[in-house]
C-alpha cells in the first residue's frame, strides 16, 4: 500500500511501542503502565505483583506532548 495519499498529504506512522505503552481514557486523559512487570518477580509478594497491573495517569505535560505527537491516531475510546 503506498504511504503517499491522493491529495498530496502523508500519511504518519504510529510509534508501535508508544501505541501498547499508553492508553487514552474516555475523558481524554493519558494512561501509562507501571515499569519493572517485566522480569525478576518472583520473589516478589502477591500484592505488590497486583499493583503492578494498575495503569497511572500521565502528569507530566512534555511526556503528554511527545505521547500524542508519537501516536497521533491514539483516540479516546468510545
Amino acid at each position: 500500500m503506498p504511504r503517499k495519499q491522493k491529495d498530496g498529504k502523508y500519511k504518519m506512522k504510529t510509534h508501535k511501542a508508544t501505541s501498547k505503552r499508553f492508553k487514552m481514557t474516555g475523558s481524554g486523559t493519558i494512561m501509562r503502565t507501571k515499569i519493572g512487570k517485566g522480569h525478576l518477580r518472583r520473589r516478589t509478594p502477591d500484592r505488590t505483583k497486583r499493583l503492578f497491573e494498575r495503569m497511572i495517569p500521565v502528569k507530566t505535560r512534555g511526556i503528554r506532548k511527545k505521547v500524542r505527537r508519537l501516536a497521533p491516531y491514539m483516540d479516546k475510546k468510545k
